[in-house]
């Protein structure tokens, strides 16, 4: 798995939820399925009247969420920012030309209240909760950079073999000191709480 294989599968599930912060410090989310993607940028249309695009001017961040069929949960966290002012006619009849019923939500010239915004770069998350174990990876989008996540063991360890014990997933594998597969951990915290010496800590990113 890598970031270009998480954006192509955010466009096969077509419509995902974009979640922003409003400003009274409430999360607030939205299906969207205006968007268009290239190999270094995702683009996407919202009217300027909208709550969703005074959110998205005020501070840009946002999280983009999908989940396939195949129970996959594929998460981008980015900034969004407008289009560049002669760029924004192209990639509007771009996003208007492959999604065909928003020429029935926005007929004619009443198109020309929107905006297109765009994200470059930011962090994606992958989770696959259809095998077993479970997988799951953190990529770089553009110049984007992933945040540790997760739990890690210590050199506190004492090999007791608590935590491998109490893993759902069985992804503590034995050594000095027992060691956590990432790429298969659930982030529970299940080994965290049941360590009796306290040698597990939340990896910070």
């Amino acid at each position: 798995m890598d970031a270009k294989t998480c954006i192509q599968k955010l466009q096969y599930v077509g419509v995902l939820a974009f979640a922003t912060v409003d400003s009274d410090g409430a999360p607030q989310v939205r299906n969207i399925s205006a968007i268009h993607y290239e190999p270094d940028a995702i683009y996407f249309f919202t009217a300027r009247g909208k709550d969703f695009c005074r959110e998205l001017l005020a501070d840009g961040r946002v999280q983009v969420l999908g989940y396939t069929k195949y129970k996959e949960m594929i998460r981008l966290s980015a900034r969004a920012v407008p289009a560049p002012e002669d760029e924004q006619r192209r990639w509007m009849d771009v996003i208007f030309a492959e999604q065909p019923y928003l020429a029935n939500v926005y007929p004619g010239d009443t198109r020309e209240i929107g905006v297109i915004f765009e994200i470059r770069s930011g962090e994606i998350e992958y989770f696959n909760l259809g095998v077993r174990p479970i997988l799951r990876g953190s990529y770089a989008f553009g110049a984007g950079e992933p945040r540790a996540k997760g739990y890690e063991i210590t050199g506190d360890c004492i090999g007791c073999g608590t935590c491998a014990a109490h893993c759902p997933q069985g992804c503590i594998e034995p050594g000095a000191p027992y060691a956590i597969r990432q790429e298969h951990c659930l982030h529970c915290g299940n080994c965290y709480e049941k360590c009796p010496v306290s040698a597990i800590r939340r990896r910070e990113g």
